[in-house]
């Protein structure tokens, strides 16, 4: 073993290799990856001068033991140069998302967030919309949550009437729907309001999102003083009753107010050797929720002072938050960084002023206390929930009396077969571990050239293809790099559990750990059976197991991750497809696409034009597809 693996070693141990190619880095922006001897990378980090970061990295006297544990693994380095810093940033969080090191600080990327939309048509509607977003509509947002939108769509229908339904159903209307009838549209599709006056409500409607809406409040009453003065009175009562709404949503967000600014408000919380950071999100001046995270890979910071990981956490949000959402011109924080170089990154990418506040005054004082209290109940409850998965771990390990050495490391991959009647079949693969379910690391496997509906056979190809690169062979050396879980579960009784034998007895695998999950009668949770191929009898754990509740869970993880993997592939072989998500997109339209083109893949490369020459598909609905088929 080499001195770059001695968790002992100083950076004097750093392989001559690695010095030299540190001393011939140029002075550029750009971003470096650390690799062990067993070529995992252990870090990415970006810089403003490559050669300074870097060498900042192998001094005689580093400030974090972390950081010195780090260095004394580095076996070889990569360097790449960048135009710019903010160049670096986007590459370095690409990279921390597809490599995942073992010592950067690790936020899911979880970031589909929702956004209001607002059409830009003749009669505009407003809809829930996730997904990328572009210049030819309105979008309002992003919202923190899905309730957060659905919120604000019922404020803008009760306020200013606005339709929701989709253009196929507007188009269609010869008569007002409900939602006319409980006064929450003014029913433009049968013109009983003027096409000017519902453009007035929309463009109302657009201000009071910005946060304009004192603006939206005294045009309002000129415009009912107006209708007033020319004995309009009926137009007089309808604006008046907007105006009643909206003052009596002012009302209740008069804590909430502040002016039409666009705020985040950021807080990390530390506690059991985990951390929070909890995001609430200001838009217009209305406060419209919190959303927490949970980064991983914090437990190799507990070197440190607490307030030192707390900047690095808050400093890994940011970084990795912010790099392709949208960023607001104020951000307050519970913690204050001092990160000039990653800020100035961001405001080159969003190409306005970021203000840091730390010490916020009256109401953004009071939305930083929210936001901090928010993150210490979210932290409290995952804790909470960590001990009792560690519990259940452990029940598990000791019902099927397991020898594992380290029970945070137990891994249990689950294997389920789907298909229907033969047709679409597919497996999957899902992983338990860290005492819970991993979802990244999911897999679905196709299955091919079986007899449809062999489920034995399907059986075989699945676990053959996901554990070959462990077989012992003489001629080749099995993938050490590999990672082998701890327990097999087959989603099965003992037809599915032999062929899994036999394919272990093959490869020359231990097979003991194979069990597989007999469904008992009428398939009720708790009545199942434990089958076991290496001569142990077959063991019912009982309702009230702790154990048999874990292996459900995941049993029942492997079967939904299973269907939904089927239902999409047979729903692509029906040549059903993302047509169908597409408003305007009828039956009738989606087959005359799907003929014209010779499929999805057709309609996929078509170009505007193209879509245009098909029969009821207008410029505007062409380039909808366009769009979202990209």
């Amino acid at each position: 073993m080499s001195k770059g693996n001695d968790p002992d070693a100083t950076p004097d141990a750093t392989p001559v290799a690695v010095l030299e190619l540190v001393a011939a880095l140029p002075n550029l922006p750009g971003v470096y990856r650390y690799f062990d001897a067993n070529d995992q990378v252990l870090y990415v980090g970006k810089a403003r001068d490559l050669k300074k970061r870097v060498s900042s990295y192998f001094q005689k006297n580093l400030s974090s033991p972390r950081i010195a544990m780090m260095v004394a693994k580095i076996a070889r380095l990569e360097t790449t140069v960048t135009r710019s810093e903010a160049e670096a940033l986007i590459l370095e969080n690409n990279l921390i998302k597809a490599l995942k090191p073992r010592y950067n600080i690790l936020f899911r990327d979880d970031k589909s967030y929702p956004y209001l939309k607002i059409t830009q048509e003749k009669t505009p509607r407003m809809t829930y919309f996730r997904g990328a977003i572009d210049k030819k509509h309105q979008y309002f947002g992003p919202f923190p949550s899905a309730w957060a939108v659905k919120e604000s769509m019922q404020l803008l229908q009760k306020i200013f009437l606005l339709r929701s339904c989709e253009d196929s159903v507007f188009a269609n209307r010869t008569r007002p729907c409900l939602l006319h009838q409980i006064q929450r549209c003014s029913a433009p599709c049968v013109d009983f309001i003027s096409s000017q006056d519902y453009q007035s409500d929309v463009a109302d409607a657009s201000d009071f999102l910005r946060g304009r809406q004192s603006e939206v409040l005294a045009k309002l009453e000129q415009k009912m003083l107006t209708f007033a003065q020319n004995l309009e009175f009926e137009k007089a009562a309808v604006v008046r009753n907007q105006m009643s709404a909206l003052s009596k949503v002012l009302h209740q967000q008069s804590m909430e107010l502040a002016g039409d600014a666009d705020i985040d408000i950021v807080a990390v919380v530390l506690e059991g050797g985990r951390a929070c950071v909890n995001l609430a999100m200001v838009r217009g001046g209305r406060h419209l929720g919190d959303r927490s995270y949970f980064p991983s890979h914090i437990e190799l910071a507990q070197a440190a002072l607490n307030e030192e990981i707390e900047k690095e956490v808050m400093i890994a949000f940011i970084a990795q938050h912010y790099i392709d959402q949208f960023i607001p011109s104020q951000i307050i924080l519970n913690v204050e960084i001092d990160a000039p170089e990653l800020m100035l990154a961001l405001m080159e990418q969003c190409r306005h002023k970021i203000y840091l506040s730390f010490q916020p005054q009256e109401t953004k004082r009071a939305w930083l206390e929210m936001a901090e209290k928010g993150a210490r109940l979210a932290l409290a409850r995952a804790l909470s929930e960590q001990g009792a998965q560690q519990l259940r771990t452990k029940a598990l390990i000791d019902a099927l009396e397991l020898d594992v050495v380290d029970m945070e490391q137990f891994r249990v991959e689950c294997f389920d077969i789907s298909h229907t009647q033969g047709e679409a079949t597919q497996a999957s693969c899902v992983v338990f571990h860290h005492h819970a379910m991993q979802n990244g690391e999911y897999r679905r496997f196709n299955i091919n050239d079986i007899t449809p509906g062999d489920d034995y056979a399907a059986m075989r190809q699945v676990i053959y293809r996901r554990f070959e690169k462990f077989a012992i062979t003489n001629d080749e050396v099995p993938d050490i790099q590999a990672v082998m879980p701890d327990m097999i579960l087959i989603d099965g009784g003992k037809g599915q559990v032999e062929v899994a034998r036999q394919v272990f007895v093959e490869l020359g695998l231990d097979t003991s750990l194979i069990v597989g999950v007999a469904k008992g009668e009428g398939r009720k949770v708790g009545l199942e059976t434990l089958v076991f191929v290496d001569g142990r009898p077959s063991k019912e754990l009982g309702k009230e197991s702790a154990a048999l509740m874990l292996i459900a869970q995941i049993r029942d993880e492997a079967h939904r991750f299973a269907i939904t993997g089927m239902r999409a592939k047979r729903a692509k072989a029906r040549q059903s497809s993302k047509l169908e998500e597409i408003d305007g997109v009828g039956p009738k339209r989606r087959q005359r696409l799907l003929t014209r083109f010779g499929g999805i893949k057709g309609v996929e490369d078509a170009s505007v034009e193209d879509l245009m020459a098909v029969e009821g598909i207008s410029r505007a609905l062409a380039e909808e597809i366009y769009q979202r088929l990209r």
